[in-house]
């Protein structure tokens, strides 16, 4: 009688592969926990990051979160990089070296965030919300909400910690804010659709989406001292790590725009098609800014203007962070007190 034993062949091959299945997997896992130098990209219309490997541009992992990420702040310590997912109500708490996703906490609506220099605040702009939030740096209990009008974007400190200051997107105006008091010091008419804002050299920066220029106020009351005209939709402002320019993201343009440090005058522009929001530096020199409308972050040699890599990201690229840098929190170093 003839015996054909089928089973037993089948269960080894099954088990091989799900023995192989399981190596595979515990090499990536190993090789992202190994990985050090991470690029952190929120793809804010997929609910994810997306982490790279900064020196191979490849992505290691994809981490998932409530519904729309789109800042990250890294808490002054270095330890955690914070990531405000605004539809979510939640913030998240990952690993800045290992990428892995720690903890969370409730908090309404972080759209934009942000700790003070000093590392005694944590402000929060509720762009759905109309409200800012000051907390607490080191226990994130709140401090202050102040219930705003109208869409408040994106934010920035004086050096001495004493003063936020914060775009009101849809009135056109951008407030200043005692943080130790929650008090509103001054609220000035900027132009239609102000967004990032920077402190430097004792001013105030302001991008004004709906225009063709950067505002600069005067700290002490608001008023425009000057307005730097450039590329249509100046939407961001950045610091160069030699801190001897300053990039501004004309997103509607799709250009960047760099600035002299000194006269803030433009002296170059890069075109960069996709929507160009907000952009890092690389230990090599080389700058990566997400590419809102196109599912890419855009590696560009700064000195060229040459575009030398893309890399695919999730829907809506925004935020980004890279690991290796220390955080600056848009203030120049000569402003800029030690961190305790």
């Amino acid at each position: 009688m003839r015996s054909v034993p089928l089973r037993r062949p089948r269960l080894v091959h099954r088990a091989s592969v799900l023995m192989m299945a399981g190596a595979a997997l515990a090499v990536l896992s190993a090789g992202a926990a190994r990985a050090e130098r991470l690029a952190f990209v929120l793809n804010s219309a997929d609910a994810t990051i997306s982490e790279f490997d900064i020196d191979t541009h490849q992505e290691v992992r994809r981490v998932s979160v409530l519904r729309e990420p789109h800042h990250t702040a890294p808490t002054p310590d270095g330890k955690y990089l914070l990531v405000g997912d605004t539809a979510g109500n939640m913030l998240f708490f990952l690993d800045a070296v290992t990428g892995e996703r720690l903890k969370q906490i409730p908090l309404a609506d972080p759209y934009q965030l942000q700790f003070s220099p000093d590392g005694r605040f944590f402000t929060i702009a509720g762009l759905a919300r109309n409200q800012v939030d000051i907390y607490d740096g080191s226990d994130y209990h709140l401090l202050h909400r102040l219930h705003v009008d109208a869409m408040p974007s994106h934010m920035n400190y004086a050096p001495d910690s004493s003063v936020v200051y914060v775009s009101l997107q849809d009135t056109g105006k951008v407030t200043a804010i005692e943080t130790a008091t929650g008090n509103v010091l001054w609220t000035s008419d900027v132009g239609s659709t102000p967004a990032g804002v920077l402190w430097h050299n004792g001013q105030v920066l302001v991008g004004v989406m709906g225009t063709n220029y950067v505002a600069v106020l005067d700290p002490t009351d608001g008023h425009i001292a000057r307005k730097i005209e450039m590329a249509p939709g100046p939407h961001n402002l950045f610091v160069s790590p030699d801190q001897k320019h300053l990039y501004v993201t004309c997103r509607a343009s799709g250009v960047i725009e760099r600035l002299d440090w000194d006269t803030l005058n433009v002296v170059q522009s890069y075109h960069v098609a996709g929507g160009p929001d907000d952009i890092v530096f690389a230990p090599d020199g080389k700058m990566w800014a997400t590419l809102r409308w196109r599912q890419h972050v855009a590696i560009i040699d700064p000195t060229s203007g040459e575009i030398v890599d893309t890399i695919r990201t999730g829907r809506s690229p925004h935020g980004i962070w890279l690991n290796t840098n220390q955080p600056l929190l848009h203030l120049s170093m000569a402003d800029r007190p030690a961190m305790p």
